[in-house]
């Protein structure tokens, strides 16, 4: 069976949900080939097993930490050299574009961005794809060379599929390039307990007729008696009511959730450019002619400080 390369996102060997997703969709194409770089890289192994990947190719080294996508890159490279895979599957971070765009180029492929959805298909793999604003569903396939797939985070469904797994050391010879950006300082980003935002299976975001910074509290307790990520519209952030890093639309971060709740948010294209693909979408807000009734499939047209802090306290009861 034709082999299909998977790109790890991992955080010193404990690995990201959105690689398990393209792990379970690599199977519909062929066998999973896991690339895993960096520190901890060999304790992905395991994990990467148990979601069907039979290889697990490693490569761990300090150049990954200490400069910026490039080494990624290489490494990259120097599986699809060694596996001659039929498809590279990559998670849809701002890095992940980067680095298959970047592969792609190299190697002589198209690339596929932001995927929903990746298939079989007679003359290669065919990827879905919700473009212009999620106006529109396209089915595109790539015509020339390995194609290189990057797939939204929650397109899939985590399947554990549990494999006869081998572990390779992968040989990489790092480019010229690849200590072109060196990373020179590092901030913690502060911890909410929250889930990621753009991974988060369920997110609540708030908007301008929140109102204000201290009533985001509001958004909050929705989202934590669900275990929910909070977004916020471009109107909110502007305002200074919420962090930029939780921005959902067009200029800000693309989600796409099992469920996302919108308060106080009108719906503008930019907004809906950046969630339109979540599956199941509820709207609060006080304006029957609100845009974002337009593609809900629940809303409740009332004010959000009236039925948002009722619902928190329904799901709170409901769940004991």
């Amino acid at each position: 069976m034709a082999e299909v390369v998977v790109f790890v996102d991992h955080a010193d060997g404990a690995v990201r949900k959105p690689t398990l997703e393209l792990l379970t969709l690599a199977r519909r194409l062929g066998d999973p080939v896991a690339v895993a770089v960096g520190a901890g890289a060999a304790a992905t192994a395991g994990v990467l097993a148990e979601h069907g990947a039979v290889k697990v190719l490693t490569h761990e080294a300090a150049e990954y930490a200490d400069y910026l996508v490039v080494p990624k890159v290489d490494a990259l490279q120097a599986a699809v050299a060694a596996v001659s895979p039929v498809v590279v599957l990559v998670s849809s971070s701002a890095e992940g574009k980067e680095v298959a765009a970047r592969l792609a180029l190299r190697i002589g492929s198209g690339v596929i961005t932001d995927a929903v959805d990746v298939e079989a298909g007679e003359q290669g793999p065919v990827a879905t794809q919700s473009v212009f604003a999620a106006g529109f569903t396209t089915e595109s396939r790539v015509s020339k060379g390995v194609a290189v797939i990057t797939v939204k985070p929650n397109s899939a469904a985590v399947e554990a599929a549990a494999a006869a797994s081998t572990v390779e050391e992968l040989a990489v010879t790092f480019s010229e390039q690849a200590t072109g950006t060196k990373v020179t300082a590092r901030t913690p980003r502060e911890s909410t307990g929250r889930p990621e935002l753009t991974e988060a299976a369920v997110v609540v975001s708030g908007g301008r007729g929140v109102g204000g910074a201290e009533s985001f509290a509001v958004i909050e307790a929705l989202a934590d008696s669900l275990g929910a990520a909070v977004g916020a519209s471009r109107a909110a952030v502007d305002a200074g009511w919420y962090p930029h890093t939780a921005q959902v639309g067009q200029t800000g971060k693309s989600v796409s959730p099992q469920l996302y709740i919108a308060s106080g948010i009108s719906g503008a294209i930019q907004h809906r450019a950046g969630m339109q693909t979540s599956k199941t979408i509820v709207a609060v807000n006080k304006d029957a002619e609100a845009p974002i009734f337009d593609l809900v499939d629940y809303g409740v047209v009332g004010d959000l400080f009236d039925v948002v802090p009722q619902l928190t306290e329904e799901i709170k009861t409901r769940k004991g």
